[in-house]
């Protein structure tokens, strides 16, 4: 093999000052440095393959389009060689050994002058080939060019401020980089440690990756294929490869954008919600790649928190890379990003709930809480999801949901809230006095099960124009209710309101005539709008003093049997009047889920009725019996 002697250089400052950046501090994980050579060798062959279109005479023009790898734990050394484009000498000195020309930029260049290339790449050699000196002792670049008049050429460089440039024939066209480590670092040269990493990082690279003579790279890149060309199986199998899944997804998300980001999505829905059996807290599973080329497996930012269940992969080639690729330099890009996925995919929600229903419902049983937290947490996409939110309602059959377009189609053409009541089930609500007032008002209420519901919709606050309130909140505005029976006098009524106010004192802030009961005594409601049941019970699980809370109002029903005899008991037995009193309180502070411990109430009942018993048995009619 014949040779010259080695042509010594110094590497430019800014290169001196990058290497040791590179070394020391640029990259957070040493690993990188194999991604980074793989994808320069990807885009050598993508360079070539376009040389090709335009060149007659190519040397080594037989040679597969492949990156050939090969680990020698023995020797300490690892060898990825490419049969790309290649590199003249000039283009050595250039590309390493002046930051200030690099391949990717000269290139790029190139392909704005010739609008019939593609501009497609990430870059040939650029910063990251110096990410190699993190690990190693030395770096030999055998390179030859395209050009068939081009000389067989050899780099090398320890990375300590020098390079030598030599001639060493016999090299094929491409790049052949063999990497001699570090003594701390020869766990690169290990087959099964090389291949996790291409696996992580390059399993989607477009060309053929072997190692050892076996080939890593055997998933194609989903995504960027035409999706009407894919079969569902393999959408499977895909998703089942990339978020290291057993099971099938529930939903797949497959779009390309270019405006205002070039965008190739695949996301997937899971079949199952694990957080809610109590498994932890999900990872993002949705992971970032650039040109195929894994960014980040975990970006912070890339989608919304509440969207933490979704797995897949999105790929842009817009994004401007800091120096390692490692982290995004245009945030702002980010957010757009987020943007556009996330409308994307709520818009995708919202079309799958109209066209298959039932299995939006199935999606929505097991994933609603994270649309949900959305609600309340993001200010950007609140509407969208609140067209996606299902409730049982007062029209609808049991665990039949329905949304608030619909409630909104029904409505009354003057009535300007939807209404809702929470409680844990149903039946409590149906047992309730809120309920009836609706009723009979022939009005729709939305069933509310989850405290996270009163969350969602107090920060949704309306939908379509209209405002959504609780229908235990005492500021409500109803039309007057089909009334049963007679009313109690107004003066007897005013009297008793204000013995009750007195009995209950700081309980309730006020206490009033209701305008809303049909068959019930009495109901409390919110005097303030936030402090409902599951903010009480919130605070009490959070050992929160729930006494300085807001009161309730109490409002009574003048027509009740039970709220006449209770004016005319008042006169008669004050102390059993009292009594009396206090449990229709705490009767009304159970039917509003306020009571969670039911202890002295219990006790209440006992003494009223042993209070009753005792004056049964002393009554002329018990003692003539």
């Amino acid at each position: 093999m014949a040779t010259t002697t080695p042509e010594k250089h110094e590497f430019q400052a800014e290169v001196k000052q990058l290497l040791d950046i590179v070394i020391h501090s640029l990259y957070t994980d040493k690993e990188i440095f194999v991604r980074e050579l793989v994808s320069n060798a990807s885009d050598s062959l993508e360079k070539f393959r376009h040389t090709q279109l335009v060149e007659k005479e190519i040397f080594d023009d037989a040679l597969e389009l492949e990156i050939n790898i090969t680990s020698d734990e023995t020797a300490g050394t690892l060898t990825i060689h490419d049969f790309g484009i290649g590199m003249t000498r000039e283009e050595l000195v250039e590309n390493l050994g002046t930051i200030a020309h690099s391949g990717s930029k000269a290139f790029l260049q190139a392909i704005k002058e010739n609008k019939e290339a593609d501009a497609n790449l990430i870059g040939q050699f650029g910063v990251g080939f110096y990410s190699a000196f993190m690990v190693a002792e030395s770096v030999q670049v055998y390179t030859h060019s395209w050009q068939p008049d081009a000389e067989h050429l050899l780099w090398e460089s320890s990375g300590a401020g020098d390079y030598s440039i030599e001639t060493v024939d016999g090299q094929r066209r491409g790049c052949k980089i063999v990497i001699k480590f570090k003594d701390e670092d020869k766990e690169f040269a290990q087959k099964d440690r090389v291949k996790g990493i291409l696996e992580r990082y390059s399993s989607f690279v477009q060309f053929p990756i072997n190692l050892n003579g076996e080939k890593v790279n055997t998933v194609q890149a989903l995504w960027m294929r035409n999706k009407n060309e894919i079969k569902d199986e393999e959408y499977t199998e895909f998703y089942k490869f990339q978020a290291n899944a057993f099971d099938e997804p529930m939903f797949h998300l497959h779009f390309a954008a270019d405006a205002p980001l070039a965008i190739n999505a695949l996301l997937f829905v899971p079949q199952e919600n694990t957080e809610r059996w109590g498994f932890g807290r999900i990872d993002s599973g949705v992971g970032l790649f650039c040109r195929k080329i894994l960014i980040d497996s975990k970006p912070d930012g890339l989608l919304p928190e509440w969207l933490r269940f979704l797995k897949g992969v999105v790929d842009s080639a817009d994004l401007p890379l800091n120096i390692s690729r490692e982290t995004m330099q245009d945030s702002a890009l980010v957010q757009k990003l987020n943007r556009v996925l996330t409308r994307r995919f709520l818009k995708f929600l919202d079309e799958e709930a109209k066209k298959n229903p039932e299995s939006y419902e199935k999606f929505y049983s097991k994933f609603n809480v994270y649309l949900k937290e959305g609600i309340a947490i993001d200010t950007n996409h609140r509407e969208q999801l609140g067209k996606l939110l299902r409730y049982e309602s007062s029209l609808t059959d049991p665990e039949k949901l329905t949304s608030l377009a619909d409630v909104v189609s029904r409505m009354k053409e003057d009535q300007k809230e939807i209404y809702y009541i929470h409680a844990p089930s149903r039946s409590t609500i149906e047992a309730g006095p809120y309920l009836e007032t609706f009723k009979a008002r022939n009005l729709e209420v939305l069933f509310v099960y989850d405290s996270i519901d009163e969350f969602a919709l107090g920060h949704l606050d309306e939908f379509d124009g209209k405002k959504i309130v609780s229908a235990d909140q005492a500021d409500l505005e109803l039309e007057d209710t089909p009334t049963k029976g007679k009313p109690l006098a107004e003066d007897k009524l005013n009297d008793l309101c204000q013995f009750i106010s007195g009995t209950l004192g700081e309980k309730v802030k006020e206490v009033t005539k209701s305008k809303r009961l049909v068959d019930s005594p009495a109901v409390v409601l919110n005097a303030d709008k936030m402090m409902t049941a599951s903010m009480r019970r919130m605070m009490k699980s959070m050992q929160q003093d729930i006494s300085t809370a807001p009161l309730v109002n109490l409002e009574i029903n003048s027509r009740h049997t039970l709220i006449k005899n209770l004016a005319s008991l008042k006169g008669k037995d004050e102390s059993l009047a009292k009594m009396v009193v206090e449990q229709i309180f705490d009767n009304a502070m159970v039917a509003a889920g306020f009571v969670e411990d039911p202890r002295s109430m219990v006790n209440r009942v006992y003494d009223i009725l042993e209070r009753v018993t005792k004056d049964n048995k002393s009554s002329p009619s018990s003692k003539s019996k």
